[in-house]
């Protein structure tokens, strides 16, 4: 265990509760990761792994973040690199261990819907599997220069024809940028647009405002890997309409 920080009086960031919603844009600009999404608000993990700098300030669109000068415990870095390799090992270990992670190819097949009053034929588009961000690898032969779709988790629940419109032709990918590991989702994001080199990615979210991250997630990826891919954003309102 890391030895507790005696207390200094330094620069340490302060979150606004009342004024964060949660969107987790301000995560990946910790480069720490002394920021992490708790119960739907931006929190500090800890204070130890909190530099002071400020480099999340700018990034979010509810200045929820400010920093002030007050007694805390000392900046950690070694407890910063500790943590980060803890949460890195976590996270493999979970992916590693999943034996549904493993990638098939699936094929699509008409099925009869049962519905008495809809005598059409419902088709899966669905094309691979997994689909959940985190599992995915980024060599696998279904992204190779493909239009990719990144989709909010909620999205499928809320417009009724996501097969036929937006999987359709596409390689899915599914994550939320507010209950997942907003930090690793970019990171994995990043090296799937090194890797698969897609022709393009298409951003499909939900219209609160938390959702939009996967776009900003989206957004920051494509420089960070260097990628030229053309980049479509497609908003879902909440009644299941396309509002952008």
């Amino acid at each position: 265990m890391t030895e507790t920080s005696s207390s200094v009086k330094r620069k340490i960031v302060i979150i606004d509760e009342s004024k964060c919603n949660g969107c987790g844009i301000c995560v990946p600009a910790c480069v720490e990761g002394a920021l992490k999404i708790i119960d739907g608000k931006a929190r500090l993990v800890s204070e130890t792994y909190c530099d002071g700098l400020g480099a999340c300030l700018g990034e979010c669109p509810q200045d929820a973040i400010t920093i002030e000068e007050r007694e805390a415990p000392s900046f950690d870095e070694k407890a910063v690199e500790h943590y980060k390799t803890v949460i890195h090992h976590q996270e493999a270990t979970m992916i590693h261990g999943c034996p549904g992670s493993a990638v098939r190819q699936v094929k699509q097949s008409a099925t009869q819907c049962a519905s008495s009053d809809d005598s059409s034929l419902h088709q899966s588009h669905l094309s691979h599997w997994p689909v959940q961000l985190t599992l995915v690898s980024p060599s696998a032969p279904f992204l190779k220069n493909a239009d990719i779709l990144l989709a909010a988790d909620c999205v499928p629940f809320a417009y009724a024809d996501f097969h036929r419109d937006f999987i359709k032709g596409h390689a899915l990918l599914i994550a939320c940028p507010k209950l997942d590991n907003f930090n690793a989702h970019l990171e994995k994001l990043t090296a799937i647009l090194k890797v698969a080199q897609p022709k393009s990615l298409t951003v499909v979210h939900m219209e609160v405002p938390c959702c939009s991250g996967l776009a900003q997630m989206a957004s920051r990826a494509l420089p960070l890997s260097n990628n030229t891919t053309l980049l479509h954003e497609i908003t879902i309102g909440v009644n299941g309409a396309v509002l952008v």
